[in-house]
């Protein structure tokens, strides 16, 4: 018998090769030669049986020598004339997607898409056939992408304040998709809810501050996760973070005053200035999330033209994205703090010109603080500070940080 001849016995036909393939439109086609049983089989003259065989055709999609292959549906595999007894779908190191079978074992589904720019070989074997089939695709890349930046950092404690914030590189308009693929969960347990502040960005918090030493994981599956029309999440990470001690600072700008307290108790009393006539400081919950040494405070970065240009502000930590600080000052009399507002709309403290005098009022609450810290403003003549500006999304209901979800 030729190894490439079909040979006729009989009136059936044999094949002498296990299988053939060939790429037809969207899918690969194999057909494979398996026993039909001992029915139908007879004796020739030699005593050999002679076994009835059927032809079963396995299809997979995306077709095999596929370069380009989509990445946005599952990989399906078919088979007419038999039953899938095992189906493998691999990716190029290892990672294999699961699937599942429908009721006659003749279609094998993947659970998941394939991820995109990658390589992956399909095996399925068929019941009865001697050979398995084998085919290789390659998914395409995405011609635009997305990542969103998080905050805080992996592996960071924070105060009790700190909420999830995710800031998107590109505008999402499938907000559910993206919330979707976006998980965030707590030890000890505790409700967490997403909120869109903008089509750029994302933030979760539960509805009361965390507990002191709550872990809190991260989970981005956003890996080919379409934000917008034809742009695809790159990130499939995951972040940890730990939550620290509890510490809230409220300042009474009626009393020019600031108490701190430790895990709900009091552990120090600061005379402060707030914000003087016409630059009041925000009421509400403040958050705070970036901290300074030492740091430059210029009225043109804020819209306030040339009020001010000081170079070397102690002990800085921002409350707002708009320009709020609490800070060491030491630039104005002692006389102000503790009986007059005097600033442009920042919370200051007494301090030394260098930052290095540790007991001054600003080194010893700068001291004391870490990002993720609350700083409450009360009765400031201010409205209250926006959700958005900063991380200060504790200054809406519940109900309203509810509403802000996508899923």
């Amino acid at each position: 018998m030729g190894d490439s001849q079909d040979r006729i016995a009989d009136g059936r036909e044999h094949w002498s090769r296990r299988g053939l393939l060939s790429t037809l439109g969207a899918a690969s086609l194999l057909t494979v030669a398996g026993c039909a049983g001992t029915a139908g089989a007879r004796t020739g003259s030699g005593g050999a049986t002679a076994s009835a065989t059927s032809r079963a055709e396995v299809t997979v999609t995306p077709a095999s020598g596929s370069a380009s292959a989509d990445f946005t549906a599952p990989v399906t595999v078919a088979v007419s004339g038999g039953t899938l007894s095992a189906v493998r779908v691999t990716a190029d190191g290892g990672d294999a997607l699961k699937g599942t079978y429908n009721d006659g074992r003749t279609k094998w589904t993947s659970s998941a898409h394939p991820s995109s720019g990658t390589d992956y070989t399909v095996t399925a074997e068929v019941d009865g056939a001697g050979s398995a089939h084998t085919s290789r695709f390659t998914t395409k890349k995405p011609g635009a992408t997305f990542v969103g930046y998080f905050t805080p950092e992996d592996g960071s404690t924070s105060g009790v304040g700190m909420p999830v914030s995710l800031n998107f590189t590109k505008a999402v308009t499938d907000r559910a998709a993206v919330q979707k693929a976006i998980t965030v969960t707590a030890d000890p347990d505790v409700e967490i809810v997403g909120h869109w502040f903008s089509d750029t960005r994302l933030d979760f918090r539960p509805e009361k501050y965390w507990a002191a030493g709550t872990k809190i994981t991260l989970r981005l599956r956003l890996k080919d996760v379409e934000g917008a029309d034809g742009v695809y999440g790159t990130q499939d990470k995951d972040v940890t973070f730990l939550i620290g001690r509890e510490q809230i600072s409220v300042v009474d700008l009626s009393k020019k005053s600031m108490t701190v307290s430790r895990d709900g108790t009091e552990i120090a009393t600061y005379d402060v200035t707030g914000g003087g006539s016409g630059y009041e400081t925000w009421s509400g919950k403040m958050v705070v999330s970036e901290r300074f040494k030492e740091t430059r405070m210029d009225s043109t970065t804020v819209g306030l033209g040339d009020e001010y240009d000081i170079d070397d502000v102690p002990h800085a930590q921002r409350l707002t994205t708009s320009g709020t600080f609490i800070h060491g000052n030491y630039w104005a009399s002692a006389s102000i703090f503790g009986t007059s507002n005097t600033s442009h709309g920042c919370i200051g403290l007494r301090d030394a010109r260098g930052g290095d005098d540790a007991s001054t009022p600003g080194a010893k609450f700068y001291k004391s603080s870490m990002v993720g810290d609350v700083v409450e403003v009360r009765r400031s003549g201010e409205e209250t500070v926006a959700a958005a500006n900063g991380l200060n999304g504790w200054n809406l209901s519940w109900a309203d940080w509810k509403a802000g979800s996508a899923v």
